[in-house]
């Protein structure tokens, strides 16, 4: 049983007054990131083109199942490995992340006047680490 918590003040962003989306900081390296918190997404992924900035890489390893949802029916994704991934005061070393191109998604935010998402921190991470998500002042909760 995890017995350690982690708290992190989590970003309310409006969606033109009609809801909102949240959103958590997150580090890859020393590298800030931003996450959409996403309860509804089966997995974490990340931006292809941002994690290629972030990693100096281009070339990712191709996933030989399509992914589905984010807005689309089906499309291909990849995977790399990260050295160090951490949110709040969990670290999480050479992790296998899956990597997709998130443009479509970043388009709609940059159409809110929002500077977009660096990924999405999916159920799998949330599941895991026991996520509690409170809306009345902005956290999230996860223990470890």
């Amino acid at each position: 049983m995890r017995k350690k918590i982690c708290i992190i003040d989590l970003e309310l962003l409006s969606i033109e007054g009609d809801g909102f989306h949240l959103m958590v900081g997150a580090k890859i390296g020393r590298n800030k990131v931003r996450l959409l918190v996403d309860t509804g997404a089966s997995k974490s992924v990340f931006d292809k083109e941002r994690l290629s900035d972030i990693l100096g890489i281009e070339d990712f390893e191709n996933m030989e199942q399509l992914s589905t949802g984010l807005g689309t029916s089906t499309m291909q994704s990849q995977m790399t490995e990260v050295r160090t991934f951490s949110i709040g005061s969990i670290k999480i070393k050479n992790s296998q992340v899956v990597v997709m191109d998130l443009s479509h998604v970043n388009e709609s935010y940059a159409a809110l006047g929002d500077k977009g998402i660096d990924g999405v921190l999916g159920s799998d991470f949330l599941e895991y680490h026991n996520a509690v998500i409170y809306y009345k002042k902005p956290r999230l909760k996860l223990y470890y």
